[in-house]
């Protein structure tokens, strides 16, 4: 398979704060990566420039021994910027196997087990008339779920006058919306272990579909004091980076659905290997995606073919995305389209995603130099973002 020797590696910073991959093949086949952690896309973009030394002149086809000597070629394994690096590439790949084929990704790994997935998209958090707008939007929009930040910035222990607030936002949604919007939060690691079971006794009454990263992943230990106190859901998972990441919330039974993220965690390959150990303790998949186009196609390959996989997280049209959103490169944005909650099954080769290279290489030359805040409490020292 000649035809499939990868001969270039090329890449592209792109607002609002994404990095792309595009792999070409001998034969002229292109496939399409995310590589990035947001806030460190030069970071990333040279590592994947030294593990590229390891693929140019390989045989694209050979996904798992490429993936195998990205992962275990360099003595240092494993963390955010390598894992990156390392998804990018795999996506990559895979789009360019089924491209060959003339297959979408699924098929590759087994084909589907659902013919459409479900998803929520994010809405704001901070202002409840805002909470409320941004809800009637995307339910007009076609979504049946919504996701948004639980809170700002915390207090190691806070005020119950800051909870309530909290609080307040999610009663708006449910008084607005009855159960014909399911609604999940994101704590998003800014509540320390303290304030998490006081935080969740406010929330319970409103029914939240589930809780997203109620500590920090370097403190899920916490967890166990956490997933015994009530019958929402737990959710994590963002910030783990492979399967050896995730065992251990496994192996002690303190969450419900995982969320790794087939950008930073390993890509389709180390994601569907994510899913299938989850699914052997019963526990969901909910992929982890606030990035681009082809971030969201990959997981949505994922979800496609995992028998765990409850519902799919969509950045299209999140804060995040001022001025440039994922449709924006894409010249088939259908490929998207939000039918009654859900997303049909793609029908068209690799990842289905065509990206339109005229205004990616214009964006190319605007870049982006993002980071996220750095958030101080009222007495000066750092809070969590």
């Amino acid at each position: 398979m000649n035809d499939l020797k990868i001969v270039n590696i090329e890449l592209f910073k792109v607002p609002p704060r994404w990095l792309f991959l595009k792999i070409t093949t001998q034969s002229g086949i292109i496939g399409w990566g995310e590589p990035v952690v947001e806030g460190k896309g030069d970071s990333v973009a040279a590592c994947v420039k030294e593990l590229g030394k390891l693929i140019l002149g390989r045989n694209a086809n050979e996904i798992e021994d490429i993936w195998q000597v990205l992962y275990r070629g360099g003595f240092y394994r494993g963390g955010a910027i390598i894992m990156s690096a390392i998804s990018g590439i795999d996506q990559a790949l895979w789009d360019i196997k089924g491209k060959y084929l003339n297959v979408p990704v699924y098929e590759l790994l087994g084909g589907a087990v659902r013919n459409k997935m479900k998803m929520y998209c994010w809405i704001g958090g901070d202002h409840p008339e805002v909470v409320l707008e941004q809800a009637h939007e995307k339910m007009k929009a076609g979504y049946k779920a919504v996701k948004m930040n639980a809170t700002g910035a915390m207090d190691w222990v806070s005020s119950i006058k800051d909870l309530k607030a909290i609080a307040n936002n999610i009663k708006l949604l449910r008084e607005e919306f009855g159960y014909d919007l399911d609604i999940a939060l994101d704590f998003h690691g800014r509540v320390h272990k303290p304030m998490v079971k006081r935080l969740i006794d406010e929330l319970a009454p409103y029914e939240p579909m589930f809780i997203e990263e109620p500590v920090l992943a370097e403190n899920s230990d916490a967890l166990k004091h956490i997933y015994g106190y009530t019958s929402i859901p737990i959710a994590t998972g963002e910030r783990m980076f492979s399967r050896w990441d995730f065992k251990g919330i496994l192996n002690k039974g303190v969450v419900d659905i995982i969320q790794p993220d087939v950008s930073h965690a390993g890509g389709i390959s180390e994601v569907r290997r994510i899913a299938i150990m989850a699914e052997a303790y019963d526990i969901t998949l909910a992929p982890h995606c606030p990035l681009g186009p082809i971030a969201l196609a990959s997981c949505l390959h994922v979800d496609f073919v995992s028998a765990n996989a409850i519902i799919q997280e969509s950045s299209i049209g999140i804060h995040y995305n001022q001025g440039y959103d994922i449709l924006d490169y894409m010249s088939n944005p259908e490929l998207f389209d939000i039918k009654d909650g859900y997303i049909e099954l793609f029908k068209k080769p690799g990842l289905g995603v065509d990206i339109d290279e005229v205004e990616l290489r214009k964006a190319q030359k605007i870049g982006h130099d993002w980071s996220n805040p750095i958030w101080r409490r009222n007495d000066g020292s750092f809070a969590e973002w």
